[in-house]
């Protein structure tokens, strides 16, 4: 598995430390470009080291297992339409996924008990075993990933990102609009 200097640097990279060249851009140019392309480049390495862990070692997906994680948070299950907000996909996508999983017996469709013409899915028994063993397997593989970093660097990374997430959303709407 890649360390972290090697998983986020892009292939255009030419040394430094580990600083990378994403793009092409000099380093005094473009920073919030070149700063939203060492999010998507890290990212979506972490994402494919995810994904290939996830198939080799539990021939699963990243949406099967992300599904699984809503579900875990919510031992009495979540609505169909719910679940497909949290997870930020279509109602179909969720069918067709509960569909798998009820087959496999790792979620259950039960009525809801607020309002019986409303499904709930929830995890089984099986489900929970299940997603318990990818958790913990998802865990480590991040910790690699990650370790390092160091826990001080970590810490401020998480801390910036919030910071980050925070300031994108107040100014979303500006963009936008």
């Amino acid at each position: 598995m890649a360390d972290m200097q090697t998983l986020c640097n892009s292939p255009s990279d030419t040394g430094g430390g580990g600083a990378g060249r994403e793009a092409g851009l000099a380093h005094d140019e473009h920073q919030a470009v070149r700063l939203w392309l060492r999010l998507m480049t890290c990212s979506t390495q972490i994402e494919q080291v995810i994904r290939s862990k996830l198939r080799t070692q539990f021939a699963t997906t990243l949406p099967r297992f992300d599904y699984l994680a809503q579900l875990s948070r919510f031992p009495k299950g979540l609505r169909m339409k719910t679940l497909s907000e949290y997870l930020m996909v279509t109602g179909g996508n969720i069918t067709g996924l509960t569909d798998q999983l009820v087959a496999e017996g790792w979620v259950e469709r039960v009525a809801d008990d607020e309002d019986r013409r409303s499904m709930t899915v929830r995890l089984t028994r099986s489900g929970k075993k299940q997603f318990s063993a990818m958790a913990k397997a998802h865990e480590q593989w991040l910790e690699h990933l990650l370790a390092p970093l160091g826990a001080d660097a970590a810490r401020e990374l998480y801390d910036q990102l919030g910071l980050l997430r925070q300031i994108v959303g107040q100014r979303a709407e500006q963009v936008a609009g």
